[in-house]
């Protein structure tokens, strides 16, 4: 099997960020800050190429290993990534999905030629199956956030939010796999002013807030919490310790302020799915000073991924 290290970075910082965001500019699309209030903006990587911020990591990791032939294990939008960069480079994939998870993103992930596997069980017995299927067939396992190439890609969202609104105070960031929050702790790290980073977890998955006060990984059962692509059961070896070291708060939010949040990014005309509108929950529950931003990390709802799909028919059919 050609494995990918997954054991944490000491090294790990700002100049991988930087390095990342331009090795994936081709590729990836600069996204948007849009106004929701006064203080309030909105980091749009529902636009992003692929529909979530997932693409960064995936390119960043896949364009510095070439590999042959990748597995890995998914909710979805991280799927849809490497299955994106996949078909570019003429990659095959595989994507294994835990059972509950959107068929609209399986059908996404195919339409893109990869191969979707569906187990039962939570994200835990996702990620043992994708390692088992690279083992038997020599493929790379290529980790949703638990890789210090897919961090630094990730984290190319933060250094947008930097250059993009100077004198950010604070940043709002949906915490799944953490590879997100960790990577926007790096691009942060160095700016020549504090800016509060926040981790939004939700109520029932704080796997996160839950380890660093263990001072140990935590591993929690399946959830079933409405954000379905931040259902980990595990905080990952690289995005942890950059979190622990770096985060200033790690906050909670249940279904309902989820589904509020998804509210109201729908009435300003923003499609984000639940975990995409995390984030917001997490600023509107909270109180925040000065110029915020709040990352919606995705748009993959099953409505966008079908006019998606059909606009990829007419393109074939011209």
């Amino acid at each position: 099997m050609a494995t990918i290290e997954t054991t944490a970075r000491s090294g790990l910082g700002i100049a991988d960020v930087r390095v990342a965001a331009e090795r994936i500019s081709r590729l990836v699309r600069r996204t948007p800050l849009l106004a929701l209030g006064p203080d309030l903006l909105l980091k749009g990587e529902h636009r992003q190429h692929g529909g979530s911020f997932k693409l960064r990591g995936a390119a960043n990791a896949m364009l510095v290993l070439r590999p042959t032939e990748v597995v890995t294990g998914s909710s979805g939008n991280h799927g849809i990534a490497v299955a994106t960069i996949g078909a570019a480079c003429d990659v095959p994939v595989t994507v294994v999905m835990a059972a509950g998870t959107s068929e609209a993103k399986a059908r996404a992930i195919r339409a893109r030629g990869a191969q979707v596997v569906r187990v039962d069980g939570g994200v835990a017995e996702r990620e043992r199956r994708a390692r088992s299927i690279a083992d038997q067939s020599g493929a790379v396992y290529l980790p949703s956030s638990d890789h210090g190439l897919v961090v630094a890609g990730a984290g190319t969202v933060g250094l947008e939010v930097a250059e993009d609104a100077p004198g950010v105070t604070t940043i709002f960031v949906p915490t799944g796999g953490g590879g997100l929050l960790a990577g926007v702790c790096l691009a942060v790290d160095a700016l020549d002013h504090p800016v509060r980073v926040v981790g939004v977890e939700p109520a029932h998955t704080r796997r996160y807030a839950l380890s660093i006060a263990a001072g140990a990984p935590v591993e929690l059962p399946p959830s079933t919490t409405i954000a379905d692509g931040l259902r980990g059961q595990r905080p990952g070896a690289v995005p942890l310790p950059i979190i622990r070291r770096r985060v200033d708060e790690l906050i909670g939010v249940t279904d309902d302020a989820i589904v509020q949040a998804l509210g109201v990014l729908r009435g300003v005309g923003i499609a984000a799915e639940p975990s995409g509108a995390v984030a917001l929950a997490g600023a509107m529950q909270s109180r925040y000073v000065g110029r915020t931003v709040a990352v919606v990390s995705g748009g993959n709802t099953p409505e966008e991924l079908s006019a998606g799909s059909q606009a990829r028919e007419e393109r074939t059919a011209e």
